[in-house]
């Protein structure tokens, strides 16, 4: 028996001896050529091992190479996609025998790899293999990538020094992530994994923390708590909860996302952001993050930028021919003013507005610039977007709810409720890109809004006031801001109700034309009281036409009529103000007796002129002469008449019968009875 033990002792000490001494007596060309070799036939990539090569059989299985080369894509910009200064593997044998894998050391030092794309699009880093690849070993139960080994243990496995470089030339963009440096430890299946370390990009230095609390699991397909912490100037983003490596990836846990400053991060990351100072400060998201696959999501997330707050909720599904996007959020109070760009002292309009150069173009011309609308067709989405109120320069609105659906390049967005000035509105936009021209859709419902304090807020307007309602529905089409605007059709109506024109005195307009418009600092005091005004239009090829505008008021009617050409941005209408002989207002008749001094409100809309119409204030007494001497004989007769003046001019008086003054009525009235 000890004899037995012997030759087999003896045998082991030779077998040893060999595996020790084997690497000296075959040359590590051999070995290097095989190695190449099999890279060759698995990838259809070079590998080239340039400086020493060092083998060992034996405490531990290992390989030790200097100058590593792998080979990039034929055409590539560089020679090689990867590189390494040195190399170092080693796996422990024993542990081997009882089906264990014990890394003893795996270092890269100083690996450069590059990653390219061409400008057909091809990425270096899709492999033209050499030959068929085998069928893969079928895997088995709760375990995607086939039998696993016992045990597994990594003792020295680190990449030091480094470099990964990214171009496409595409779009030219060029990145580096430099100065890389990364640790792992994992003393057995059952114990803590964890993996750290750093990278240095675009000068900030980001430091990377991972840990998995039960790796045996993950290699057999499944889940384990994990936490992963990312934190550097720019940003800090923390991961805690459940990570499952089954057939689909599965993530489901608290995220928490911090922001120093949005306006620095984006900087940073290559895409400067042009806004106001003092804006896109601190952002802060907290949520919870679940994975599914290709489908990705935050639920429960409060939202922080700067004093903006929000509540909401985002999934994003990537698995299918274009992404879909579903989502809600709920903002509190929105002020808009620290983001808009500050108001020019002249007041001029902005590109595109009226009365303002066309993005694009010319002063007072639309752009014919093609409008992009293919991010339409970049994503399906379904979203609703609820908002507490919205201050926009003095412009105040209330409670709103917006819900925003894009399916195959056709955008619609519902308005379906908006708080405005004691008022209320809603409406519906639909864009559609999906055809070979985009069409677009509009309709639109306002109603119990009051009038003086929305137009002081939206425009320094102060001079009429009332309870406004108003309806329009618009189609256009057309693939630039100018072919929407010519082939613009539609209808609507606009109603004023009990309200006032401050700064005008149409029955001093019909006295004096020349006084029609006073001076600013007298609008307070002068104004034209009406029950209800309003009318109704219809546009047809971007000509906006209206007959019927109509104020009735008591002693006074108004009509109007015209057109106003939206292509070339002009305007050529006729108001005819009636001095009427009744105190009737709402509900009462246009057609009264009365006396007419039309004014022409003509030229472009930056530059509108108002002139008096004295021919065609004679020429509509003429039609009806017997109408024009009645009104003016009811204007003239008894106390009434004084009355009537009084409340249509102020300090008007009834002339006396013993001294009659000069007054243009008379002359208007024996011009018309002579005719």
């Amino acid at each position: 028996m000890k004899k037995v033990i012997g030759i087999v002792a003896a045998v082991l000490v030779v077998l040893i001896g060999v595996a020790v001494a084997a690497p000296f007596f075959v040359p590590t060309g051999v070995y290097a050529a095989k190695i190449s070799e099999a890279v060759k036939s698995a990838t259809g990539r070079t590998l080239t091992l340039g400086g020493d090569i060092r083998f060992s059989l034996f405490p531990s299985v290992g390989v030790t190479a200097e100058n590593v080369a792998f080979a990039n894509a034929p055409g590539a910009a560089e020679a090689n996609m990867a590189t390494l200064k040195s190399l170092e593997v080693r796996l422990k044998v024993m542990p081997l025998l009882s089906g264990n894998v014990e890394v003893e050391s795996f270092v890269l030092v100083e690996p450069v790899i590059r990653l390219e794309i061409d400008k057909q699009g091809r990425a270096n880093w899709a492999f033209d293999q050499g030959k068929a690849a085998a069928p893969a070993t079928p895997a088995e139960p709760g375990k995607p990538g086939g039998p696993a080994v016992s045990g597994l243990k990594l003792d020295d496995v680190r990449v030091s020094g480094g470099r990964i470089l990214y171009a496409d030339a595409r779009s030219g963009v060029a990145e580096e992530v430099g100065d890389v440096n990364m640790t792992v430890a994992l003393p057995s299946l059952d114990k803590p994994l964890k993996a750290n370390g750093g990278l240095v990009w675009h000068d900030k230095k980001i430091d990377l923390d991972i840990s998995a609390e039960k790796p045996g699991a993950l290699i057999a397909g499944g889940a384990s708590p994990a936490t992963v912490s990312v934190q550097g100037d720019p940003l800090k983003l923390t991961f805690a909860g459940t990570l499952a490596n089954a057939a689909k990836l599965k993530v489901d846990g608290a995220l928490a996302l911090d922001v120093p400053s949005v306006r620095a991060l984006a900087a940073w990351a290559g895409t400067p952001i042009e806004a106001p100072e003092n804006t896109l400060g601190p952002l802060s998201i907290k949520g919870t993050v679940a994975v599914d696959g290709q489908t990705y999501a935050v639920k429960d997330a409060d939202i922080k930028l700067d004093a903006i707050t929000a509540k909401g909720a985002l999934s994003a599904a990537m698995g299918g021919a274009k992404p879909v996007i579903k989502g809600t959020l709920d903002v509190g109070d929105l002020d808009l003013n620290p983001y808009l760009p500050p108001e020019t002292a002249d007041a001029k309009a902005a590109p595109g507005q009226p009365g303002g150069p066309a993005a694009g173009g010319q002063p007072g011309t639309w752009s014919e610039a093609p409008m992009d609308m293919s991010g339409l067709k970049a994503a399906d989405v379904d979203f609703d977007l609820s908002v507490k109120s919205i201050l926009a320069r003095k412009v105040r609105v209330g409670q709103s709810v917006l819900g925003l659906a894009i399916k195959g390049g056709r955008l619609t967005a519902d308005l379906k409720e908006m708080a405005l000035y004691e008022g209320s509105g809603k409406g519906t936009v639909v864009l559609d890109a999906s055809g070979a021209v985009p069409t677009m859709r509009k309709t639109f419902v306002l109603a119990g809004v009051q009038a003086q304090p929305f137009l002081k807020d939206a425009a320094d307007f102060e001079r009429l006031s009332g309870t406004a309602k108003a309806d329009f529905e618009l189609t256009a089409k057309g693939a630039s801001q100018k072919a929407m605007v010519e082939t613009l059709n539609g209808k609507g109506a606009l109603a004023f109700e009990n309200g006032a024109i401050s700064g005008i005195n149409v029955a001093a307009m019909i006295r004096n034309a020349a006084n029609a418009f006073l001076d600013p600092s007298a609008g307070e005091t002068r104004q034209t009281d009406f029950s209800e005004l309003g009318g109704t239009f219809v546009i047809v090829n971007g000509i906006l036409k209206n007959d019927d505008l109509e104020m009735k008021s008591p002693l006074l009617r108004v009509g109007g009529a015209g057109t106003a050409d939206l292509p070339k941005r002009t305007v050529n209408y006729r108001i005819t103000p009636k001095l009427a002989a009744t105190t009737q207002g709402q509900g009462g008749t246009a057609d009264v007796a009365g006396l007419t001094v039309p004014v022409i409100v003509s030229g472009p809309w930056h530059a509108l002129s108002y002139r008096p119409d004295l021919e065609g204030a004679i020429k509509e007494q003429i039609k009806d002469p017997a109408k024009a001497v009645e009104a003016l004989k009811n204007l003239r007769s008894g106390a009434k008449s004084e009355e009537l003046l009084r409340g249509l001019i102020p300090g008007a008086q009834a002339p006396a019968e013993e001294a009659p003054k000069p007054n243009p009525l008379d002359a208007l009235k024996g011009l018309i009875e002579r005719k």
